[in-house]
């Protein structure tokens, strides 16, 4: 196989794993994706299907972007995810469509979850994020209003161990792309 096969057979996955590597090391270093990865990654995931498929292509890529949005948007609403790791899985969406992002999403989270309980067991710090969980989720379970739990998850956050999400999704959706023979 030549170089240029190698660089542009498939090249949109490629471009969106090397986006992905990119917010993954930033959010490990600053607990934060930006804007300016996000956005264009948004952007330019939308604009280069509608060129390649027109409508039809523009309909997938906007089904995708949703997608994206609404694997992780309730965790946001609560206060439980940062927006740039919701708009990394949108424009994950808008590049590669509905099916691919659903996919990525689930192998993140596993990778996530197993994340979370290696940096707690690192720490040596079971019991009290075990509890912390379960709080969690009992508020979870009793508190109903979004704008209620957001501002407790917001008192809480100083005290919580915090996983920078980025590096999960981009795990996971790299993980998957290779499982799934797109890269």
């Amino acid at each position: 196989m030549d170089w240029q096969s190698l660089l542009l057979d498939n090249w949109p996955v490629k471009l969106v794993c090397a986006i992905l590597i990119v917010a993954a090391w930033i959010d490990g270093k600053q607990l934060r994706v930006p804007n300016w990865i996000t956005f264009p990654m948004v952007f330019a995931g939308l604009a280069y299907n509608s060129w390649a498929g027109g409508w039809t292509g523009l309909g997938d890529a906007l089904f995708g972007m949703v997608v994206g949005l609404a694997t992780l948007l309730p965790l946001y609403a609560i206060g439980g995810m940062g927006a740039g790791d919701v708009k990394l899985m949108a424009g994950i969406g808008a590049w590669l469509g509905a099916t691919v992002t659903w996919h990525a999403f689930c192998v993140s989270v596993v990778v996530g979850a197993l994340m979370a309980i290696v940096m707690v067991l690192w720490r040596k710090s079971w019991q009290k994020h075990y509890g912390n969980f379960m709080m969690i989720l009992l508020e979870f379970l009793t508190v109903k209003n979004p704008r209620e739990l957001s501002r407790i998850a917001a008192e809480r956050k100083p005290q919580m161990l915090l996983l920078p999400y980025g590096i999960p999704i981009c795990i996971g959706s790299i993980a998957y792309f290779m499982y799934a023979g797109m890269i």
